[in-house]
């Protein structure tokens, strides 16, 4: 079996188990193959809590679960040093942080002492305790949760953190028939435990993951299509280029990491559709999630009800495809 058919398995398996939300499930897996963080934003009950968890059960890796509060500590994820009155020594205790996926439920609920020493694992790979510092596991990947309905009590996400994200996903509720499917499901795991029954045959390893990233890489990319790429980020910090109307919606533009972070969940969606080269089309569907947390509105885009997607949907329609 190649790597793809594995990765297109492990994506019905999950399917099966979180269902009205095949972009989440998408999103996912891409992050997993580009080696990035997600952030997701949704209402409560949307499975996205659920959908990592299934996703761990399809791969050779450990899941952790971290409820952000607003007195959780930074020692509560990277570990802490324990004395050992025996032979007066301190010994590292290991924290969450130090299993391959991990969700950070509601991020945005702790305060900034933690959301640092989050930002440190997602960007370095790497946790500092006192003078000592400790290398991640090298399959490491935050999906974390935004409730966008609650805000009193919220601790807002700095622009450097955001950006540390490959890509900030909003998911939405099922529609009708979805949603009949899902009382079936669960009404078939509280009265089977289907979800015990149904795990995956196999698994797959670290190795061959490390080894379709690879792949996803090589995915060809032609030099006008690469252009293209550039031309949006750019047009996000010079948007006056392509109309004024634009120039006043932007207060910030997109950093170079939004190019990195376009290019590899572009060759990443390309590879699981089963193709060896990247479309304009695959650039053109994950612009929305790769850029939409990292540029800032103006003041007047705010006021006049702009929002990001409205004005990456502007730049995508008014840049001329190669």
């Amino acid at each position: 079996m190649s790597r793809q058919q594995a990765i297109q398995q492990l994506k019905t398996y999950v399917s099966q188990h979180i269902i009205g939300q095949t972009m989440l499930v998408d999103r996912l897996l891409i992050a997993l193959l580009a080696d990035g963080h997600l952030l997701v934003e949704g209402a409560p009950g949307l499975a996205k809590t659920r959908a990592i968890k299934v996703l761990s059960e399809g791969i050779e890796a450990n899941f952790h679960r971290i409820q952000f509060t607003p007195d959780l500590l930074p020692a509560d994820l990277t570990g802490t040093e324990i004395y050992r009155p025996q032979d007066g020594t301190f010994k590292f205790q290991q924290g969450p942080l130090f299993h391959n996926l991990i969700l950070a439920d509601e991020i945005n609920r702790a305060p900034a002492k933690v959301q640092s020493a989050l930002l440190e694992a997602m960007a370095e790979r790497q946790i500092t305790v006192g003078s000592q510092t400790y290398k991640l596991p090298d399959l490491f990947l935050v999906m974390a949760t935004q409730n966008p309905i609650e805000q009193e009590g919220t601790y807002p996400l700095p622009e450097a953190q955001l950006d540390r994200f490959l890509m900030h996903v909003f998911i939405d509720y099922p529609d009708a028939t979805a949603e009949k499917e899902i009382l079936s499901l669960a009404r078939n795991e509280a009265r089977n435990d289907l979800r015990e029954q149904a795990r995956p045959a196999s698994t797959i390893s670290q190795a061959d993951l490390f080894t379709a990233r690879k792949e996803v890489l090589d995915i060809h990319m032609a030099d006008n299509l690469e252009e293209y790429l550039l031309q949006l980020t750019l047009a996000t910090r010079n948007p006056a280029v392509y109309g004024n109307d634009l120039a006043n919606w932007i207060e910030y533009g997109a950093s170079p990491r939004a190019s990195i972070a376009l290019d590899r969940c572009a060759r990443a969606h390309a590879w699981l559709a089963g193709r060896d080269f990247v479309a304009p089309e695959d650039i053109q569907t994950m612009a929305h999630d790769v850029m939409r947390h990292r540029i800032i509105l103006s003041f007047e885009a705010e006021a006049e009800g702009i929002t990001t997607d409205r004005f990456i949907h502007e730049l995508i329609a008014r840049i001329a495809v190669p």
